[in-house]
């Protein structure tokens, strides 16, 4: 039995018998946009460049095997996202999926766990664009990634389907700067592909120390996230059109040329560092200019600032989704549903959009370890709810809806679920702890305000034309 509401037309607690309809986005994007909105929010260049170089710090010449090994898992993953997502089309996504599928209570912790991602992830990319805009610029890294923070929330306050392509223009400057890195590490190999399982690092004392395989595994965890943003699909299949087909592709199809983009630099990079030492510092910067020139390398660094902007206008318009199918499915008090669940003059959720985008530009002067850390948990305990609800996906009548059906069901969550809890256990305790902290705190809300509630909030709704 379900535990959503299809077409909801509760707009406040004096309205639940329904004479003003709930408000829905417009479908307004097909696949190709979709997918250059995806695409940009798991923002393959700007995630080589700011979030791969601390794996390479901590990880050295295990880098690239870490982030194939997380693609490998996030295949599972995606397949759990492309059934669930054409199952419920929802702006809400992983709450949607699993409040369905496996219940109110678990639907209500994934959305507090996609809650904590959409709103670190962008100031995190957000503050590297400091580093690729000191070839013109000096700036606080702070200050920088506010800036940027603030400027694609204005930018998502404009219409999806512009925003399609101002992105997609975005994009295509961010591949470049991916190719240009990946030829030129290739073109100056320092090592033979062996030294891609050799699992060594830098120590401190500048020799090389062995990568061991606990690390690895404590790795996989930032690894799952430099891929994660293909679940924008999911986020997205409300205003796609025909999402019965086209969250599935758009989900696979990011996913697969996301991992290109980024796995193949990654292995540029570690053949073509000098030494070992400069490849575990990760100043990927500086290794461009050393194998060309600095006007390259300053190319290479405008397209990363450039891809950093985009993937914060995608992540705002993602992350702002989700809270306006929060406020429409009722999650807080009556004030907080209605302002939150205003759309303006594009059709795009404004107020949603401010919430996420102010915020996030505070976040960018928080101590990036941290945000670092409790997104990773954060991640990878959202996939493994969002696994449970995969395994649960074709009971009763969801076994008849149609829907893109995942291979190898159940063996594939099955796996997913396994692994992914032992990837939680190999977390640092400080991580396991803030994350913990506040999911204990969401599940307070739940059990103090809205399970007393349960007929007039928490209501899960599901779009009126979800079908093709």
């Amino acid at each position: 039995m379900t535990d959503t509401l299809e077409k909801s037309p509760v707009t406040d607690d004096a309205s639940v018998t329904g004479s003003v309809p709930t408000p829905e986005l417009k479908r307004s994007i097909g696949v190709v946009g979709g997918t250059l909105l995806t695409l940009s929010c798991v923002t393959p260049a700007s995630t080589l460049f700011v979030v791969v170089p601390d794996l390479f710090g901590s990880l050295g010449t295990a880098t690239a095997l870490t982030i194939a090994i997380g693609s490998l898992l996030c295949i599972a993953v995606a397949f759990c996202y492309s059934e669930l997502g054409t199952l419920i089309p929802s702006a809400g996504g992983e709450y949607a999926m699993v409040t369905t599928l496996a219940g109110r209570l678990a639907g209500w912790l994934v959305f507090v766990l996609s809650l904590l991602v959409v709103m670190i992830v962008p100031p995190v990319i957000a503050m590297g664009t400091a580093d690729y805009l000191a070839p013109i610029v000096d700036l606080d890294p702070a200050m920088a990634g506010a800036g940027v923070m603030l400027l694609a929330t204005l930018a998502g306050l404009l219409d999806l389907r512009a925003n399609a392509w101002i992105t997609g223009v975005f994009l295509v400057l961010e591949v470049i700067a991916a190719a240009v890195v990946a030829v030129l590490g290739f073109a100056h190999a320092e090592r033979g592909p062996d030294s891609l399982v050799s699992l060594q690092v830098a120590g401190a004392d500048g020799g090389p120390d062995t990568v061991t395989a606990m690390l690895i595994v404590s790795g996989l965890a930032i690894a799952l996230f430099v891929t994660q943003g293909f679940s924008t699909a999911v986020y997205l299949s409300e205003e796609l059109e025909n999402p019965r087909r086209n969250v599935a592709r758009t989900v696979l199809a990011t996913l697969g040329i996301s991992a290109v983009i980024i796995l193949v630099p990654v292995i540029g990079i570690t053949l073509g560092a000098s030494d070992l030492a400069e490849l575990t510092g990760g100043d990927i910067g500086s290794m461009v200019t050393a194998w060309s020139s600095s006007a390259v390398g300053t190319f290479v660094s405008l397209c990363v600032a450039l891809a950093i902007i985009n993937a914060g206008i995608v992540m705002v318009i993602q992350n702002s989704r989700v809270l306006f199918a929060s406020a429409r499915d009722k999650a807080w008090p009556q004030p907080v549903n209605t302002v939150f669940a205003k759309l303006g003059r594009f059709g795009s959720p404004w107020v949603a959009t401010l919430a996420v985008g102010i915020p996030g530009a505070a976040l960018c002067f928080v101590d990036l370890d941290t945000l670092y850390g409790v997104t990773g948990v954060s991640v990878t305990g959202m996939y493994l709810l969002v696994a449970v609800a995969a395994l649960l996906s074709r009971r009763g009548a969801h076994r008849h809806t149609s829907a893109w059906r995942m291979p190898l069901w159940p063996a594939m969550p099955v796996l997913l679920i396994v692994v992914l809890a032992y990837i939680l256990t190999q977390q640092e305790t400080e991580y396991l702890l803030w994350t913990g902290g506040i999911t204990a705190a969401a599940t307070l809300y739940w059990a103090l305000y809205l399970r007393p509630r349960r007929d007039t909030r928490w209501l899960v709704s599901l779009p009126s034309d979800e079908a093709p």
